[in-house]
Parts: C-alpha cells; structure tokens; sequence
C-alpha cells in the first residue's frame, strides 16, 4: 500500500515528508511501548508504518533507529515542533489522523495493510 493511500483511508494528515508518499508499506504495528516496537518490528521495519498516540523525542528515535517508513499519530495529535523538525532531519514521514488507535489498526488492516509478524 502506497503511504499516500494511507493517508487517504485514514482521512490523514500530512505533516512532513510529502515527497514520500509513493513509498509502499507491507505491514502496520501499533503501539506506544517503543521498547515493544524495537523488540517486534526490527525485521520488518523499512515496509512498516508505525502507529501510536506517543508525540515525544523517543518515537522519532526508534523509527530512526529501526528505519521505520511512516509514523502515524492517532486520536489527531501533532507532535511538538522540535519533534517534527527531527523527524525532517531523518527524512520521516509523520502523519497524523483523527481515529483513535483501535479504529486506525482495524481501517489499515481491513484494506489488507498485513500486521507485523511475531
């Protein structure tokens, strides 16, 4: 799934990296234990968009860190700036909707967005 169809599904919006969103995801994990995400998503990362309501520091840091396509910000959060200028720095594709984490899983998963497996 195109990272711009997401978007889309989720009647998402962009916050940075437009230029990113042909860019294809396989798989989706949600979570706001980002000790749960290193642990899970490692495989996986470069074809998953992460989801979560955490808007700090250490979500950037971990995608970073895993590589991670897009991060997804659930209930309509938008994280502080100097986290969206890090995720700019690290060319990141942060998105932000209005569902709640619940809701974003199962529109994602629904249109066939596969979770990550464990």
């Amino acid at each position: 799934m195109e990272i711009g169809t997401l978007v889309e599904m989720l009647g998402g919006k962009i916050i940075v990296g437009e230029q990113y969103m042909e860019k294809k995801v396989d798989y989706a994990f949600s979570s706001d234990l980002m000790s749960d995400v290193l642990a899970f998503v490692s495989e996986h990362a470069q074809d998953c968009v992460l989801l979560t309501g955490l808007t700090n520091n250490q979500v950037i840091r971990t995608a970073e860190m895993l590589d991670l396509s897009a991060i997804v910000f659930v209930r309509g959060k938008c994280p502080p700036m100097e986290v969206i200028e890090l995720a700019e720095e690290n060319d990141m594709v942060l998105i932000s909707t209005p569902h709640t984490l619940y809701a974003t899983s199962g529109i994602l998963y629904g249109q066939g967005l596969e979770g990550v497996p464990i």
